[in-house]
């Protein structure tokens, strides 16, 4: 490929040739839209488009709206085929967004900018070329503002847009809007599994002031038993040697610090690592895999793993390590509740932090071992679906992001 061509990395078959430089002020007309708020909001009416929505809600094409108002005179309405960019947002880079209003009759709300096209251009590929381009960089530099950013038609018509024939727009528009109903259809999924968890959290768990559960596996019908947390686990804290002792660092012993521990059900290796000596040297203790749930205690409490190799934490934690007889999955299912219970006794003046001590009086109902290993194999089976449902639509997300950049000067 020779240098300075306006030509991508990656193209359909077919089409060859330099893409064409124009200013964006001669490829369309510029309105903005009118009037309505939060405010205005009702259960049904005419459709309408907040720019809110533009970040929250819409991708590079709506063709579904859920939200109405009672349309007021002077409204703008779509003819269906607009590019709408947000006036306002909070940063300069969120800003430079675009999406396309498939269908006519939706009113266009305030702080819009709305683009019609001429036929030289697709409205697709002008959203994402907005969004993605060449064009969003630009335009994240011309927002202007501090708390609240805002952007004008006038800043849009003094960008350059990069294009190739309509056919091939077409093309382009196309394939990102097949990607992008992929991607919502694997997060539907996602999301239902959520649900679905959630759900049988609240039913496979004893509501208060009950015993059993609502729901149970066949040939399960005992009482579960009342206990406290400090009679079925040790629970115990973290530390931090020395940052000034290099001696103490760089070891082969995992280290954990909360900003670790996220939505991943394992700690299998920690960011930093410490020496023996640096283990010796602090109030970290060696905490066992596979029996130990770390349990985030301050500033972000109840964050969960469980420890896959041996390691340590900083204070910032207090870990649970089970005792025999105590399915680890189990308690780690039970997470809810313990964070509900840590958020409600936690105390500071300067942050909320949960004692080990105040932990281990949490009061829990408790089944059989046999339950309790059938009920956490059963959300390891769930969280396990629910993991490679995410990394399916990181995957998708990852393909389109390469994609956006090598099919776009």
């Amino acid at each position: 490929m020779e240098e300075n061509k306006n030509i991508p990395e990656i193209r359909f078959k077919g089409f060859v040739g330099e893409w064409t430089n124009s200013q964006m002020s001669v490829l369309a007309d510029y309105s903005k839209g009118r009037g309505y708020t939060k405010n205005d909001l009702i259960k049904n009416g005419t459709p309408i488009i907040l720019y809110g929505r533009l970040y929250t809600k819409y991708g590079t094409s709506i063709s579904e709206v859920d939200t109405f108002v009672v349309d007021k005179k002077g409204s703008v309405y779509s003819k269906g085929g607009e590019v709408i960019v947000p006036a306002s947002g909070e940063t300069a880079e969120d800003i430079a967004i675009a999406s396309v209003v498939e269908m006519p009759g939706i009113i266009l709300g305030g702080d819009l900018n709305i683009i019609r096209l001429n036929n030289k251009i697709h409205p697709l590929f002008l959203a994402l070329s907005i969004s993605h381009g060449q064009q969003h960089n630009e335009l994240s530099k011309k927002a202007q503002g501090k708390s609240i950013v805002h952007l004008q038609n006038s800043d849009i018509k003094e960008t350059t847009l990069i294009y190739p024939q309509r056919k091939e727009q077409s093309r382009i528009g196309s394939f990102f809007k097949k990607l992008d109903k992929l991607i919502t259809l694997e997060q539907q999924k996602y999301d239902k599994l959520q649900i679905l968890k959630k759900a049988m959290l609240e039913k496979m768990f004893p509501k208060d002031g009950a015993d059993v559960p609502e729901i149970r596996f066949k040939g399960f019908s005992e009482v579960w038993k009342i206990t406290k947390l400090k009679y079925i686990s040790d629970i115990i804290g973290g530390g931090t040697p020395s940052t000034n002792i290099k001696e103490y660092w760089n070891g082969d012993i995992d280290w954990y610090s909360p900003t670790e521990i996220g939505y991943n059900v394992y700690a299998e290796g920690s960011v930093n690592k410490i020496t023996s000596l640096g283990l010796e040297k602090s109030s970290a203790k060696i905490l066992p895999k596979n029996r130990t749930v770390l349990f985030t205690s301050r500033a972000g409490i109840g964050d969960m793993a469980i420890l896959k190799i041996d390691g340590a934490t900083n204070q910032g934690f207090q870990s649970i390590v089970l005792k025999k007889g105590i399915d680890t999955y189990f308690i780690y299912s039970s997470g809810h509740l313990i964070k509900q219970y840590a958020l409600k006794y936690a105390s500071g003046s300067t942050f909320l932090e949960i004692s080990g001590k105040q932990l281990g009086e949490m009061k829990l109902l408790l089944p059989t071992e046999k339950e309790q290993k059938k009920i956490g194999s059963y959300f390891q089976n769930l969280d396990s679906l629910i993991s490679l449902q995410q990394q399916k639509i990181e995957k998708l997300k990852n393909i389109k992001k390469a994609c956006l950049e090598k099919m776009f000067v």
